[in-house]
C-alpha cells in the first residue's frame, strides 16, 4: 500500500508541473511573437514587412522594418525611407532630397537606376530606424486573421493547461 501511495504522489506532482511548465512556455512564445508587433508602436514606431528584394543585401526580403517618424526636411541623402506609391509601401534609399519641390529621389540598393517617379513629401511614412531579418515573415503571418486566431488559441491552451495543473495538484 505504501508503494502505491508513493507512486500516486509522484504522479500528482509530475503532471501539474508539466501542465504549469507547458502553460508558461506557450505564454512566453505568444508574448515573444507579439512583442515586436506591439511594443515598438507604443514608442511611435511603425512596423512593416519587406516583401521585395530591391533593398538587398542591406534589408533582405522577409525583414521587419521599424520606421520612426521624421519631417521630410530632416531626411538626409543615404537615409532609407518608406513611402506610399499608390497602394504599395516602398522602402528605398534617398539619393536626393529636393526641399524646394517637396520630393525625394530614391533608389533600391539592388536596382541599377534611381526610381523613375520621385516620392512626394506627402507620401513619406517614415525613416527606417531598424531592420531585423526574417522576423517580418512571422509578423506578417501573425497579423492576419488566421494568425490572430492561432495566437488566441495559444493563450486559451495556456490557460487551460494552467487550470488543469491546478486541478490535478488538488487531487
Amino acid at each position: 500500500m505504501k508503494n502505491q501511495n508513493k507512486s500516486s504522489r509522484k504522479h500528482h506532482t509530475f503532471l501539474p508541473a508539466v501542465c504549469s511548465t507547458l502553460s508558461a512556455v506557450i505564454l512566453f512564445l505568444v508574448a515573444a511573437i507579439c512583442f515586436p508587433m506591439t511594443v515598438p508602436r507604443m514608442f511611435g514606431y511603425d512596423v512593416y514587412t519587406v516583401v521585395s528584394g530591391s533593398m538587398e543585401p542591406a534589408i533582405p526580403v522577409g525583414s521587419a522594418i521599424f520606421l520612426e517618424r521624421a519631417m521630410p526636411e530632416e531626411i538626409a541623402v543615404g537615409d532609407v525611407i518608406a513611402f506610399y506609391r499608390g497602394e504599395a509601401v516602398i522602402t528605398h534609399r534617398v539619393t536626393e532630397n529636393h526641399t524646394v519641390t517637396g520630393e525625394f529621389i530614391t533608389k533600391g540598393d539592388a536596382n541599377q537606376e534611381e526610381d523613375m517617379t520621385p516620392a512626394a513629401y506627402e507620401s513619406l511614412i517614415g525613416r527606417v530606424a531598424l531592420s531585423v531579418p526574417s522576423i517580418g515573415y512571422i509578423l506578417a503571418a501573425c497579423s492576419g486573421t488566421a494568425g490572430k486566431i492561432y495566437l488566441a488559441c495559444g493563450v486559451a491552451a495556456a490557460i487551460l493547461l494552467w487550470l488543469a495543473g491546478g486541478f490535478l495538484q488538488r487531487e
